[in-house]
């Protein structure tokens, strides 16, 4: 079972998160921290209270922001319903982080539809939804579940690939939670590559196949041209 330390470890700084996330650096710091606008605070999405300062994003905080960011990829988020859902899964699962729980998206699909309608969510932003009397995950929930690697209700690591099939994975116990490949920073592969090296020298020198390094430099040309 995962070290339930591994949650709380504090990973990347506001803007690497941001990066590795795919999302302005703006939206993430209002999902984390909260924002005043003229005099009027808003309260953080992801965090229970704002930290303020820099403070470093944990592993979990990371995740959890990858949830909205399945959302954010084609609506904006409406923050006041999404807060007060949040909020209510907090309160229902007894955990900080709900949609960096395995729970909501398994074992716990009712109390997720209740949660819904109680805070008033537009259907584009539901979870889960009814199909033939039966509830099922929407696609941007079903996309996220798929990108965690789980260890029992734990998230235990990242894709953060558009494309499912590769193999480009993030955990916080790897490589200080950069994207890897087979063990190696995806970063590290591209740089030998950009640098002149044959795809097929630098899969000899890292003892990983060719398909691996070729996976590592699409992931890292998708995440430059961004």
């Amino acid at each position: 079972m995962a070290d339930l330390k591994v949650l709380n470890r504090e990973m990347y700084s506001e803007a690497e998160a941001a990066r590795l996330l795919g999302v302005p650096q703006g939206t993430l710091h209002y999902w984390l921290e909260g924002k005043r606008v003229r005099s009027k605070q808003y309260r953080p999405v992801v965090r229970i209270e704002p930290k303020g300062g820099p403070v470093p994003v944990t592993w979990t905080e990371f995740v959890e922001a990858g949830v909205l960011r399945e959302y954010r990829r084609k609506h904006q988020v409406p923050m006041a319903e999404l807060r007060q859902f949040i909020d209510t899964l907090r309160e229902q699962f007894k955990v900080p982080f709900p949609l960096a729980d395995r729970r909501p998206y398994a074992s716990g699909k009712q109390l997720v539809w209740d949660a819904q309608v109680a805070a008033g969510l537009e259907p584009d932003f539901w979870l889960v939804a009814f199909a033939n009397n039966q509830l099922l995950l929407t696609a941007p929930s079903e996309s996220f579940l798929q990108r965690v690697e789980w260890d029992g209700d734990i998230a235990t690591g990242w894709r953060p690939a558009a494309d499912p099939r590769s193999p480009v994975v993030m955990q916080p116990t790897l490589r200080f939670g950069r994207p890897s490949v087979a063990g190696i920073s995806t970063d590290v592969l591209w740089e030998h590559v950009e640098a002149g090296e044959d795809v097929t020298e630098v899969a000899e020198a890292f003892g990983i196949t060719v398909k691996d390094v070729r996976w590592a430099l699409a992931y890292e040309n998708a995440a430059r041209a961004v």
